[in-house]
């Protein structure tokens, strides 16, 4: 399977509007700082699937050449992870989403005039799309209702993609996320004793996860402009960056 991060970015995305921090002026000049809102590309021999739809999708998908999906599977219903799918009016009809059902209700409610065809997913019961294997596990990230993480998986290869989360995780979301081939971790600032973030994971707590589930590699994701400029962080950090590709 392929892996691409179409959007590594926080809920403002990089450059802020308004905003002349190093990393904000870093990224209008096209670098690697440049960071478009959250969502995933999965791909197989079969098919295409989207794991969250920011709101930066039409570029997204015009800029990789993706012309169809065959599913979408939300996190959580924060504008930042859902509020692109309304790209796809007059593009691809009745599109198959996936995720608990308080997300369902909630997404589906706002972009009911698409009419996508709903299923509802429970927590930690594979399911399987585009000849892979899907898991949703529970995650904390106050104040939504029943977030998830997301973990995929081809014969023994396995991906861990975290979605929006704090650093407490359920047991049973440990026993499912454990020895990944690549973790996929939110991380929203470098160090949360310093910018007092809630709702996220900093970039230590993440390669803490890393090393709690034996990830063999992690890419950090959902990352602000606290971060000093891509190239400077990266020296401290596995950041990822919009359109980072990983075969696994």
């Amino acid at each position: 399977m392929k892996i691409t991060l179409l959007g590594t970015g926080d809920a403002p995305g990089t450059p802020i509007i308004g905003c002349h921090c190093p990393t904000c002026n870093d990224a209008r000049k096209g670098t690697k700082s440049q960071r478009l809102r959250s969502s995933l590309l999965v791909e197989s021999e079969t098919g295409k699937v989207l794991v969250d739809t920011g709101p930066d999708l039409r570029a997204q998908l015009l800029k990789i050449g993706v012309e169809h999906v065959d599913g979408v599977i939300w996190t959580h219903g924060h504008y930042d992870h859902f509020t692109g799918f309304a790209e796809f009016h007059r593009v691809q009809r009745k599109v198959d989403v996936y995720g608990v059902t308080e997300t369902l209700d909630y997404i589906i409610d706002y972009l009911s005039f698409l009419g996508p065809s709903r299923h509802d997913i429970a927590l930690y019961e594979p399911f399987e799309l585009i000849g892979l294997k899907f898991t949703l596990f529970g995650v904390r990230h106050r104040p939504s209702k029943n977030p998830i993480g997301v973990v995929i998986q081809e014969g023994e290869r396995k991906v861990v993609f975290t979605g929006d989360c704090e650093s407490l995780f359920p047991e049973k979301s440990l026993e499912v996320m454990d020895r990944p081939d690549l973790l996929i971790a939110d991380a929203i600032v470098p160090d949360l004793t310093k910018f007092h973030i809630k709702k996220h994971m900093d970039a230590i707590q993440a390669m803490e996860l890393g090393e709690r589930i034996q990830a063999k590699n992690i890419v950090l994701t959902h990352l602000s402009h606290y971060f000093k400029p891509h190239e400077e962080a990266s020296k401290d950090f596995p950041l990822g960056y919009d359109g980072m590709q990983f075969e696994v």
